[in-house]
C-alpha cells in the first residue's frame, strides 16, 4: 500500500515520487489541445490565403497579424487574469480561438482572412494566462519542472496538429478551419466544467485599464528585454533556416520540415524530462544562463556550419539552449512578481515574445539578402549576449 512505501521511502531516506498538484493535467491537456488546433492551421495557412489571389508580402502579414494581436492583448489578458481569475480569461479565450477559426474558414475575401487571424491572436494571449495558473498551483522548487512540462504540451500540439491538419484538408480547404474551431470550443467546454481556478487573489489586482508605472513599463522591466532580446535571435533562426539550409546543405522543403520536427521533439526532451532534475539540482537562474550560453555557442556553430557535423552540433546545442531558457526564464519572471500582478508580469514576457516574432524575421532576413548566408546567426548570438548580460545583473522585482 502506498503509505507502506511511505513508510519505507523515509526509513532508507528514498526520496518520494514528487506528485503533481491538483489541477495540473486539466491545464496541461487544455494548452496541448489548443495547440493541436493552432498547429492544424499554420502549415496551410498561406496557400489557403493565396486562393483569395494574396502576395506573398501579404501572407507574411497575415502571419504578423497573429503576433501583433498577441502584443497588444497578452498583457490585457494577463491582468484581467489577476482580477477575475485563470479560469474565465481561459474560457473567453478558447471561444475567441474558435470564432476566429470559424470566420478564417467561412472567409470570401482576404481581409475576413486579416480579421480571423486577429482575432485568433488576440485569443491566442491566453498562453500566459495558463503559465501563470501553472505558477498559481506550483510550489517555486516546481515551477521550472512543471513549466517546462507545460512547454512540452507545445511541442505535442504541433506534432499532432499538423498530421490531424493534413488528413483533414482531404476534405477541403476550409475544413481544417473548421475543425480547428470545433477543437476549440470543444475545449472550452471541457475547461468550464474541468479546470479549477487557480488564483486565489482575484480581485486584488488594481484595474485592468490602469497602465504599468513608468518602472514597470516595457522598456524598464529586465526580464521583457531578456525575452524580448533572446526571442529575436532564435525567431530569426527559424524564419531563415530553409533558406540557410538550401544554400550550405541543399535541403529541400520536406527535409527542412523534418530537421524542424526533429527540433521540435528535442525541444519536448529537453522540457519535458530533463528540465525537471536540472533545475533541482541548479536552480532556474543558473539553468537560464547555460541556457543563453548553449544558445550563443549554436548560433556561431551554425554561422560557420559548413559540413553535417557542424550542423548537427549546431542544432543540438540550439535546442538544449532553448529547451532551458523558455521553461527557466518564465519560473524566473513568475518568481519575481507578487501573486496578485502574476497574469500581468507574465502577459508583458509574452507580448514581448509576440514583438520578437514580428522583428526578428525581418531583421534576419534583411541580413540573409544584404550581409551573408551567416550573418543572421552571429547577429543572434550577439543579442543572445546582450540578454544573457541584461538577466545577469542583480535581481530587481518588477
Amino acid at each position: 500500500m502506498w503509505w507502506k512505501r511511505r513508510k519505507r521511502a523515509q526509513r532508507y531516506g528514498v526520496a518520494e515520487r514528487t506528485k503533481f498538484p491538483a489541477g495540473f493535467w486539466v491545464i496541461w491537456s487544455t494548452v496541448a489541445l489548443d495547440m493541436v488546433g493552432f498547429g492544424m492551421v499554420v502549415p496551410i495557412l498561406g496557400r489557403y490565403a493565396d486562393r483569395f489571389g494574396a502576395s506573398g508580402f501579404e501572407v507574411g502579414l497575415l502571419f504578423t497579424s497573429f503576433s501583433i494581436a498577441q502584443f497588444f492583448f497578452a498583457p490585457f489578458m494577463g491582468r484581467l487574469s489577476d482580477r477575475i481569475g485563470r479560469k474565465p480569461v481561459i474560457i473567453i479565450s478558447l471561444l475567441g480561438t474558435a470564432v476566429g477559426s470559424f470566420v478564417t474558414g467561412a472567409a470570401g475575401t482576404l481581409w475576413l482572412l486579416f480579421l480571423g487571424r486577429f482575432l485568433d491572436g488576440a485569443s491566442g494571449a491566453s498562453v500566459s494566462v495558463a503559465q501563470s495558473a501553472i505558477t498559481d498551483i506550483a510550489p517555486p522548487e516546481q515551477r521550472a519542472r512543471l513549466l517546462g512540462m507545460l512547454g512540452a504540451a507545445f511541442g505535442v500540439g504541433f506534432v499532432l496538429g499538423p498530421a490531424i491538419g493534413g488528413l483533414a484538408a482531404l476534405g477541403g480547404p476550409h475544413v481544417p478551419f473548421y475543425v480547428a474551431g470545433v477543437f476549440a470550443l470543444c475545449n472550452a467546454v471541457a475547461a468550464f466544467i474541468r479546470l479549477p481556478e487557480t488564483n486565489q487573489n482575484t480581485g486584488k489586482a488594481r484595474d485592468v485599464t490602469q497602465l504599468p508605472s513608468r518602472r514597470r513599463s516595457f522598456a524598464w522591466n529586465k526580464f521583457t528585454i531578456t525575452a524580448l532580446l533572446s526571442g529575436t535571435a532564435f525567431a530569426g533562426f527559424e524564419a531563415t533556416f530553409a533558406l540557410f539550409g538550401e544554400r550550405r546543405f541543399d535541403l529541400t522543403e520536406g527535409s527542412a520540415a523534418a530537421v524542424f520536427l526533429v527540433v521540435g521533439v528535442m525541444l519536448v526532451v529537453v522540457q519535458g524530462g530533463l528540465i525537471g532534475p536540472l533545475t533541482k539540482a541548479f536552480g532556474s537562474q543558473r539553468l537560464l544562463i547555460a541556457g543563453f550560453a548553449s544558445l550563443i555557442a549554436g548560433f556561431l556553430v551554425l554561422s560557420i556550419a559548413e559540413v553535417w557535423v557542424l550542423l548537427f552540433l549546431a542544432l543540438a546545442l540550439l535546442s538544449l539552449g532553448q529547451g532551458l531558457v523558455t521553461p527557466s526564464l518564465t519560473s524566473v519572471v513568475a518568481d519575481s512578481a507578487s501573486p496578485e500582478r502574476r497574469g500581468e508580469v507574465l502577459g508583458v514576457q509574452q507580448s514581448a515574445g509576440a514583438l520578437s516574432r514580428i522583428i526578428g524575421p525581418a531583421i534576419a532576413g534583411l541580413l540573409f539578402d544584404h550581409a551573408g548566408v551567416a550573418w543572421p546567426y552571429v547577429v543572434a548570438a550577439v543579442l543572445t549576449g546582450a540578454a544573457l548580460a541584461t538577466v545577469s545583473r542583480r535581481k530587481s522585482t518588477p
